[in-house]
């Protein structure tokens, strides 16, 4: 049966479709800020959980691991040996070409301390690895209690691995400052090295 305009019932009272698309929009724009929101939260929180871990006054430990990825990290770790906080230290994820007298150079230390005291790992690839290198090293030396030294944004990732590698051990995170840690306002690549390993982080605590 057709009305006067000559549409039929049918095509006169088909629902309209665009106020469903609209709605669908809305939901899929709230739920992607929904998510911006809680990773923004997320980083944010572990940016600064991460800088307000504090150094301890009054290192002690067994041993001190320092995983490779700057020079300050390397150079804080001798100074503790140095200061006699432990008994040995071990360099993890050292460059295998890199000898113990160019890192005695780089530190400022003596050659003596290199031979006696301090350890090279050059086979571990990643953070993972540097735990893995550091737990059969802590058992070798039958080490109870462990400072970690890294920089700022890695503490929590390695400290996670490390806890993971090595479950009956004390671990002491001893975290360098980066760059910018003075800075008002971190430079690009800085903010992307942080949120990178925010993500990295993020992947440690699940896998």
């Amino acid at each position: 049966m057709s009305d006067p305009s000559g549409k039929s019932s049918t095509e006169t009272h088909l629902p309209d479709a665009h106020p469903k698309r609209a709605s669908s929009w809305w939901i899929g724009l709230g739920v992607v800020a929904c998510v911006l929101l809680v990773a923004t939260a997320g980083f944010a929180s572990f940016a600064e959980n991460s800088r307000n871990i504090a150094r301890p006054a009054n290192l002690s430990v067994d041993g001190i691991v320092v995983l490779t990825g700057g020079p300050e990290r390397i150079s804080a770790a001798v100074r503790l040996l140095e200061q006699k906080t432990a008994k040995r230290l071990l360099i993890s994820g050292v460059y295998p070409a890199t000898t113990a007298r160019q890192l005695s150079e780089i530190t400022r230390a003596e050659a003596s301390l290199f031979k006696c005291c301090v350890d090279l790992d050059k086979r571990a690839p990643d953070t993972r690895g540097n735990a893995a290198e550091a737990a059969n090293w802590a058992t070798r030396h039958k080490f109870a209690r462990i400072a970690v030294v890294t920089s700022d944004y890695h503490i929590l990732r390695a400290i996670v691995e490390f806890s993971r590698a090595m479950p009956n051990v004390e671990l002491v995170p001893y975290p360098v400052a980066s760059a910018d840690a003075e800075t008002p306002a971190p430079s690009f690549a800085m903010l992307r090295l942080w949120i990178s390993e925010y993500v990295k982080y993020l992947l440690a605590r699940i896998l």
